[in-house]
């Protein structure tokens, strides 16, 4: 950079109000940022409620689509992260409703309760780019996501919320209208269910479930800036 130049803005350090006037302006560049500040955690969210990748995807276009021809009403107060959320987990939760009669959770609060621990705990992994181990990981992340995908609705939601994107107790039971003591249950559990399911723990690679990058991110993004773009058109 020559003496004098003043170094070319950049949005990737911005705060969130920031953001959302320039995505009110219609912004492409902060829309597509919001996005992939976003995607993997409003994807997760929507899995976690649906079970089904493509049905998750498409609960995140509409709740991007949904939040962003209505910024007008965010006012700032919840983070953005929340007010997205929330979006994602209403579009989630009528979609499921539409989809099968509503589940009895006093049936599943119900059940008995035996144990303590968090679901399980592995060695470090090793990060010396070792192929096998790359590929026992891999297999590792698989068979996470398929127990996590045979809890019971109102456990999976909240382990998900609280054990893979790592949100507080208070900041869960807010998202899903529970108390929180309702939450440390459900969540107590869900391990409960998960230890029953797999023979070692595995809490490592928990934060490398479902994930939502490369090409699946970049088209979801693509995908919903083009359509915000349609509807300014007509």
């Amino acid at each position: 950079m020559q003496p004098g130049t003043a170094s070319a803005p950049t949005f990737d350090n911005l705060e969130d109000w920031a953001l959302i006037e320039r995505a009110r302006r219609r912004d492409g560049a902060a829309l597509r940022l919001i996005m992939e500040r976003h995607n993997r955690r409003l994807y997760r969210i929507a899995r976690s409620v649906l079970g089904d990748d493509t049905e998750a995807e498409d609960v995140v276009q509409e709740a991007y689509l949904r939040a962003f021809t209505h910024l007008d009403g965010f006012r700032g107060e919840s983070r953005l992260t929340t007010w997205l959320t929330r979006i994602a987990l209403n579009e989630a939760l009528e979609r499921l409703r539409k989809r099968r009669p509503s589940v009895d959770l006093k049936q599943i609060d119900a059940l008995n309760e035996q144990g303590e621990a968090r679901v399980i705990y592995l060695p470090p992994a090793r990060q010396d780019g070792d192929p096998e181990a790359a590929a026992a990981r891999a297999e590792v992340r698989r068979l996470i996501e398929r127990a996590v995908d045979q809890l019971p609705d109102a456990f999976r939601v909240v382990f998900v919320l609280r054990d893979i994107e790592e949100m507080s107790i208070e900041a869960t039971a807010s998202q899903l209208g529970l108390r929180p003591e309702t939450v440390k249950t459900r969540l107590h559990r869900a391990r409960r269910l998960l230890r029953q399911s797999l023979d070692q723990t595995l809490s490592s690679a928990l934060t490398d479930a479902f994930p939502f990058a490369g090409a699946r991110c970049a088209r979801i993004t693509q995908t919903v800036l083009e359509r915000l773009g349609e509807r300014n058109s007509d």
